[in-house]
């Protein structure tokens, strides 16, 4: 199996996701300190740093995830194609599905592998067998995962394994066709053969998505991103190409993380 690296240096492309002055508190604890971020679309950006620096915290706000906890509140914006996700007229519903999650540990649901790719199209009352078909195909071909499991498609999903349960949840993600997918710490429960597969995934979907991931494996981001953020304390320290970020990076503490002198 080959490396996985970006081949190129990243392409100038548009932001696509825009962090504006943004600040996030629980309650009276401040959890993000004015992050200022221009994420271009079709690329992998990882976030890096210790834990509890405000990776996942930032990549929930993406899509509003944090909303469902009580007392928080927002300074600043996050903009996405040059729409304020906390405009008034953005319905929090539709929102997500434009951003699709993955999450660190893999959780598909008590039904099949079918079911569980066409599950938001159900909910959102569509029933149309050769609409859910060609999205089952589509779908768990784009997650690297249909030759493997076409024979078997009303059989359990849990009777896969770790790692073809995490790419079923890609494709269950990338069903409704997202414009962004955030993976928070994909691998973090994968052996390192499932972990490569889901990094080689990560890269190929880039071509059709815009891609943030949260990943504490600083080897992980240099295979498989474009652009890395570190973030220290809630604060956005260097933000850069991946290649340069890790080979030059501009501010000590950024030197400091990446060679292993704090943690």
């Amino acid at each position: 199996m080959t490396d996985v690296v970006p081949t190129s240096e990243p392409e100038s492309r548009p932001d696509f996701i825009k962090v504006d002055n943004f600040s996030f508190y629980y309650g009276r604890k401040q959890a993000l300190f004015d992050i200022d971020m221009d994420i271009p679309e079709h690329e992998v950006t990882a976030l890096i740093g210790p834990s509890g620096c405000g990776k996942s915290t930032l990549l929930r706000n993406m899509n509003r995830m944090n909303d469902l906890i009580d007392g928080v509140r927002h300074e600043g914006d996050i903009r996405l194609n040059g729409t304020s996700l906390y405009d008034p007229d953005v319905e929090v519903i539709s929102l997500r599905k434009r951003v699709g999650m993955v999450f660190q540990k893999y959780n598909p649901f008590a039904k099949s592998i079918y079911e569980n790719v066409v599950f938001s199209l159900r909910v959102a009352g569509r029933s149309n067998k050769a609409e859910l078909d060609e999205t089952v195909e589509r779908s768990l071909t784009a997650a690297a995962l249909w030759d493997e499991v076409k024979d078997r498609l009303h059989d359990s999903a849990f009777g896969l394994s770790g790692g073809q349960q995490q790419r079923l949840c890609i494709a269950r993600a990338i069903a409704n066709q997202p414009e962004i997918l955030l993976m928070d710490e994909p691998c973090a429960a994968l052996d390192p053969l499932a972990t490569l597969k889901i990094e080689e995934l990560i890269l190929t979907l880039a071509k059709s998505f815009t891609i943030v991931i949260v990943t504490h494996n600083m080897e992980q981001a240099t295979r498989c991103s474009h652009r890395t953020a570190f973030l220290y304390m809630g604060k956005l320290v260097e933000f850069d190409e991946t290649r340069k970020l890790f080979d030059a990076p501009e501010k000590p503490e950024t030197e400091a993380y990446i060679s292993g002198r704090f943690s």
